[in-house]
């Protein structure tokens, strides 16, 4: 009982420390001083991408804008000038974006919707609508007009993930390259009646290795920071959304074949409806019945050589939209909830409702409940899955939350499974978000309580950290604590019975001139103890980061390893002997890892990690990464891991390759194809997934999809080349969906 309540009694430094640090939450807006008025549109404004309408002459210009890479202390050398309009429907947006002084066609990875940001010349804004400086929305274009929609949470990370109707045009001509934006009122949520909304405008140029922004950002920070936005002040409130309701109906028809187990083949024919409806302008209720997410992205695979399970992150949009209340409580290895737990492994589900938004400025509310049905095959009971999560801003950034989960499983019987008697799991959480008016201040406290059925079986954890972090410190101190008896059945705990101490340390120099932009050293260190306060296990990490000015990146580390082994583990991960509780390894390994500039159509990439093992062997790890672009229609890119690890016996020498290349073809900005294939040599499989997407309306697409699993034929003895793969199982869905606003 000591050593569980030593760790809580060593968290409440902390929470003083946090408490202290709200002195800085009380100040005014960093970018009071930077104000944009947007006025209602004389004339109509017809979306072509040209600004030479009579509308833009009367709209005042946002323009002079500030350099934040490479440097943020002066002016951006490439001129950007934006204008903002609205009506009684749309709220409109055009900008001009000069060139620089270096010739060349723009940088664009491709046509595809949410592109990655550094790999793209851009122009992307931000709207904070109740200016809370907490959550926004994110608009944005490339330089060949394809579309970036997203969310904003926490203060300025983007869930592009999110989907919703607007429209857009770009044309170039010489020396700039011009656009406009419509984006209805009913795409967006905000506060009727509020006349000031945070905002902020962001450019990239990637000939010049320059992104700016209207209002000033630090470097350290992305342009999203909605601390840092300026003010979009409205001659009057934006008018009232009125009814918003949309229907997005879907239906699907499929085919698939088990090779494995020689079953015949399977016939889908399916449909399933989405429905969206506003209640005022801030909260949104989403419906789902018999939902199917057959298009999503495949997960990439890795080799896995870790002691816990692994985290694949949430691909399903319907769990992702408005979902940072619920996925982002806790920690990345400590989550009450976590999406991935509902409806996956061949679970059906049923029907679902989620009601999230603001109640106002200050409260912020989100509500789920999911219904899935039982499987004869896995012995999976028909379950429930509830989550409530409530939220309320204090000082400027800062918050209080709390989360409620509930797991209902029914009774399940089988007359080839064994019966599952009905039960529950609940997790009860509370947390205190500390965000600074500077943003250079961030912390966390957090405690966890869980209930299952089955007796007087609960369990807690409890969690903080501080983090200080301006353009040349990065300090950080964390503490996990986790009882044995914890237990949340909904969310991602890999490991649970431990005290955690983590600490982070870096600096960075930023020279004036020369090739280089900026390095530093950095120092990491984590400690995990077992319940009763004995060392379990410990990392430590020295580096040296180096950027150059066109941006290439490169970092080498050394580090040492202490692992007390809890469980028996098999070191290879591969169904091979294991090792026993309660036996120590340590070593050390020193690691590199390189990428190179974004502006490039060729891009590569690399890293390496040699060292020490498990049971005295070695472990050597190589991942090489390639893509080139054929700007702005193809885009070729390939990932393969090598990892060579040597034990005494019974293991001996074993190998795992991994390997994954992947093509995108972008006709236009509305028609996709896409052909991703894996080989897991670990996993012994091979899996091709190719994807064909048309957006024939804004959000409203057909997707065709064919996937394959196959079986790697290794060489038999006496064989020169391995023989023919064999499939292990194949699929192929056809899928309509359709937005529909009433």
């Amino acid at each position: 009982m000591r050593a569980a309540t030593q760790p809580f009694a060593r968290i409440l430094p902390l929470l003083a420390i946090l408490l202290l640090c709200t002195a800085g939450c009380l100040a005014q807006k960093q970018n009071e001083s930077y104000q944009l008025h947007i006025h209602r549109t004389p004339s109509p404004i017809v979306i072509d991408g040209s600004v030479s309408e009579p509308a833009w002459n009367s709209a005042e210009v946002a323009t002079n804008f500030w350099m934040v890479l490479p440097m943020d202390t002066g002016r951006a050398n490439v001129r950007t000038d934006v204008r903002m309009a609205y009506d009684d429907k749309n709220i409109y947006l055009s900008a001009v974006c000069y060139d620089g002084n270096i010739p060349g066609p723009y940088m664009v990875e491709s046509l595809r919707r949410d592109w990655a940001f550094t790999a793209n010349d851009n122009f992307i804004f931000f709207l904070d609508t109740f200016d809370d400086q907490t959550n926004g929305f994110t608009f944005g274009l490339n330089a060949e007009g394809a579309q970036w929609d997203g969310l904003l949470y926490e203060g300025g990370k983007a869930n592009l993930s999110w989907d919703t109707k607007w429209t857009s045009k770009l044309r170039k001509y010489p020396g700039r390259y011009e656009f406009e934006i419509a984006i209805p009122f009913k795409s967006i949520r905000y506060k009727e009646g509020n006349t000031r909304w945070g905002v902020n405008f962001s450019r990239q140029d990637l000939k010049t290795t320059e992104k700016s922004a209207w209002a000033p950002v630090p470097r350290q920070f992305p342009t999203a920071a909605l601390a840092l936005t300026g003010v979009l002040i409205w001659d009057e409130p934006p008018p009232s959304q009125g009814a918003n309701i949309s229907l997005i109906p879907y239906a699907l028809a499929g085919v698939s074949k088990d090779y494995e187990t020689g079953t015949p083949r399977s016939t889908r024919q399916e449909v399933g409806m989405d429905a969206k409806i506003a209640i005022g302008s801030a909260l949104n209720l989403d419906l789902t019945v018999n939902p199917d997410f057959s298009q999503v992205d495949v997960d990439q695979q890795v080799t896995n050589l870790d002691r816990f399970e692994l985290f694949f992150p949430e691909r399903r949009q319907f769990f992702l939209e408005n979902g940072d209340q619920f996925t982002n409580f806790g920690y990345p290895t400590l989550r009450p909830f976590f999406s991935r737990r509902i409806g996956l492994g061949g679970v059906p589900i049923h029907f679902g409702a989620r009601l999230s938004g603001k109640l106002n400025k200050d409260w912020r509310m989100g509500a789920m409940d999911m219904q899935t049905g039982e499987t004869d095959t896995e012995g999976t009971p028909a379950e429930n899955f509830a989550v409530f999560a409530l939220q309320r801003r204090i000082f400027a950034r800062s918050n209080i939350g709390m989360l409620l989960v509930n797991k209902e499983s029914s009774a399940f019987e089988s007359e080839s499974l064994p019966s599952v008697a009905s039960g529950f799991n609940r997790n009860l959480g509370i947390e205190y978000n500390l965000a600074s008016a500077s943003n250079l201040w961030t912390g966390k406290m957090l405690y966890l309580k869980s209930f299952t059925s089955g007796g007087n079986n609960s369990g807690d954890a409890y969690a903080g950290h501080l983090q200080y972090f301006s353009r040349r410190w990065l300090i950080l101190g964390q503490t996990e604590n986790v009882s044995p008896d914890y237990r949340a059945d909904v969310g991602y705990v890999p490991r649970r019975g431990y005290h955690r101490g983590l600490a982070n340390i870096s600096h960075t120099f930023l020279p004036k001139s020369g090739p280089v932009l900026s390095h530093g050293p950095g120092l990491e260190s984590s400690n995990f103890f077992d319940w009763q306060g004995k060392l379990a296990d410990y990392e430590t990490t020295a580096s040296y980061k180096i950027t150059s000015r066109p941006g290439d990146v490169f970092t080498a580390s050394t580090g040492a390893v202490y692992v007390r082994l809890l469980n028996p583990f098999d070191p290879t991960n591969s169904g091979r002997a294991k090792l026993a509780p309660g036996s120590t390894h340590r070593w050390k390994f020193w690691s590199t890892k390189f990428d190179s500039r974004p502006q490039s159509v060729f891009r590569y990439g690399y890293s390496s990690q040699y060292g020490g093992y498990y049971a005295g062997g070695t472990r050597l790890n190589l991942t090489g990464t390639v893509s080139y672009r054929f700007q702005p229609y193809v885009s070729l890119a390939g990932t393969a891991t090598y990892n060579d690890i040597r034990l005494p016996q019974p293991w001996g020498r074993v190998n795992f390759w991994l390997v994954g290349p992947r093509f995108d073809v972008t006709f236009t900005n509305t028609l996709y194809f896409t052909t991703f294939i894996q080989y897991n040599e670990q996993q012994n499989n091979v899996n091709v997934n190719t994807r064909l997407q048309w957006r024939y309306k804004p959000a409203s697409d057909i997707f065709l999809v064919w996937t394959d699993n196959y079986i790697p034929d290794h060489a038999q003895p006496g064989q020169d080349i391995p023989g023919l793969i064999t499939v292990r199982n194949r699929a192929l869905v056809l899928k309509w969906t359709y937005w529909w606003n009433l």
